[in-house]
């Protein structure tokens, strides 16, 4: 009996101990998951997404962080979207495993045409392309070196919009509308950085509002990354307005691109004067990984598409959100102004950028107005170039990365009080003191994104920004027109106010 009792434990054990390992090992080479999200049904899960934005989305997102976690799985289109709502993850993604995720999905078919097949910057493949568009932007136009040349530029465009101002409050008892004034003084300022020309007004008008409707019709052909063969036939005359308005977009930047071309020859020769120009910049450019060729026209218009469309918008909406604080917070407006005068005095026609590096409140400023209203939500989605593992689990070989840019900085374990508008955070002190906005050690806001795919135009956008709101509190003091300054948000191109912010000027000089 004792033999029995003894040969049934062995056997007991032994089958325990075999489950045991067996589990053991499973957990050992089993792949980790995807991130959790909503269950997966193919096709008829990308429906509910169809007719969403990204501004649409953030409501349903902040849902989903509370059920799944600070990172999370969509199925938007047929390839997995996955989001990641905390800095310290996407910390861990875009900075630490920065190469991994410096890819972008594949294009969709309006973007294949908008792009030249990816041949911009902001839609090229992680990869020589890539390197060799950012770097020539990064050496040829944006270097500090090469923004000092175009201060005349933006004394030009400064003076356009402060007499624009002036006239529209003199029309209107004092009252400004500034949206349509700053994209039209950035719109000047960009063309001119782009193509080296001042052209007529018309011309100038012409473009920018061919600028406009393509970039405002950029959601209606979000429809194409659905099934575009269908998509494609079932809205015709949405894929029909799309090849219309590039055909248009080409018409008028083929000629400025062949002018350029033609001056720069006559320049080597040694006739006529010469401002360098991105277009310019441009001309130069081999592709080695294409056999060495030069760009297309068509491919140049994507870039020059690129450059004016990301630095017109986003550093209006940005300064438009800053003007509006300064209206609804006099005592920031003061103290600023206050830092204005100590710097340049009463009587400077201008501050110039020489002088804005002396201003540590106004860059203050600067930076709650990009914390607390950063222009976009949420970055150009990224790609993984292979499988990687992020927090326990698989981010698989091409997914969509999206992160939420918006929600790291309102963080309130970073910020005190995060919703509301306090530039003294950013001083001496304060829990923003020393913020590194390029989030290379943390990140604790990424209003440009972050990592290998961060804004190149980061410091011209901080320039811009510094310079003009500083030169238009020093020419103007700003009022409300009436009641409670109205800070709702709205997706335009960018995340914007939902009313057209209006103000009352009053000049500060009197001439």
């Amino acid at each position: 009996m004792d033999d029995w009792v003894f040969f049934l434990l062995s056997i007991t054990l032994c089958i325990a101990l075999k489950i045991l390992l067996s589990n053991l090992a499973n957990t050992i080479h089993k792949k980790p998951s995807l991130p959790p999200g909503p269950r997966f049904i193919p096709i008829l899960s990308s429906l509910p997404w169809f007719r969403l934005t990204l501004f649409d989305l953030e409501p349903v997102l902040r849902t989903l962080r509370a059920k799944y976690g600070p990172i999370f799985t969509l199925h938007i289109t047929s390839s997995p979207t996955i989001f990641i709502a905390d800095r310290t993850l996407a910390h861990q993604a875009l900075v630490q495993a920065g190469a991994a995720f410096a890819d972008r999905p594949p294009a969709t078919e309006s973007g294949r045409i908008l792009s030249s097949n990816r041949h911009n910057i902001s839609s090229a493949p992680y990869g020589p392309l890539w390197r060799l568009l950012r770097r020539n932007l990064n050496a040829e136009i944006i270097h500090p070196s090469r923004l000092k040349l175009f201060a005349p530029v933006r004394r030009w465009v400064l003076r356009i919009l402060v007499s624009k101002l002036k006239a529209e409050a003199q029309a209107d008892g004092g009252a400004v509308v500034v949206t349509e004034s700053f994209q039209y003084a950035f719109f000047h300022l960009l063309f001119l950085m782009c193509f080296g020309e001042k052209l007529d007004e018309k011309t100038t008008d012409d473009i920018r509002d061919i600028q406009r409707h393509l970039l405002s019709s950029l959601a209606k052909f979000n429809v194409f990354a659905f099934f575009p063969k269908l998509t494609k036939i079932v809205f015709r005359e949405r894929w029909n307005l799309l090849l219309e308005l590039r055909k248009k977009q080409e018409e008028h930047f083929f000629p400025l691109i062949r002018a350029r071309k033609e001056r720069k020859q006559q320049q080597q020769h040694g006739e006529g004067s010469f401002a360098f120009s991105y277009v310019d910049s441009l001309l130069d450019l081999r592709l080695p990984e294409e056999g060495g060729r030069r760009l297309s026209e068509g491919e140049i218009v994507s870039l020059c598409s690129e450059f004016l469309g990301a630095g017109m918008d986003t550093t209006t909406t940005a300064l438009q959100w800053i003007m509006a604080n300064l209206v609804k917070h006099q005592d920031v407006q003061t103290k600023l102004f206050e830092e204005i005068e100590g710097v340049v005095g009463s009587d400077a026609e201008e501050i110039r950028e020489e002088d804005l590096q002396r201003m540590p409140y106004l860059k203050a400023v600067i930076l709650e107005g990009l914390r607390r209203h950063p222009p976009g939500h949420f970055v150009v989605p990224h790609a993984v170039t292979e499988d990687v593992t992020l927090n326990g689990y698989l981010i698989p070989k091409g997914a969509a990365i999206n992160v939420t840019v918006a929600e790291m900085g309102w963080d309130g374990n970073v910020w005190e009080e995060p919703m509301e508008f306090k530039p003294e955070r950013f001083l001496a002190g304060g829990s923003g003191e020393g913020v590194d906005i390029t989030g290379s050690k943390e990140i604790k806001m990424m209003p440009f994104g972050v990592g290998r795919r961060i804004c190149p135009g980061l410091g011209l956008a901080m320039l811009h920004l510094e310079y003009f709101a500083a030169n238009l509190v020093k020419e103007f003091e700003w009022k409300a027109v009436e009641g409670e300054v109205d800070l709702s948000e709205k997706l335009d191109l960018t995340v914007v106010m939902k009313n057209p912010p209006r103000a009352r000027i009053l000049p500060r000089r009197i001439e």
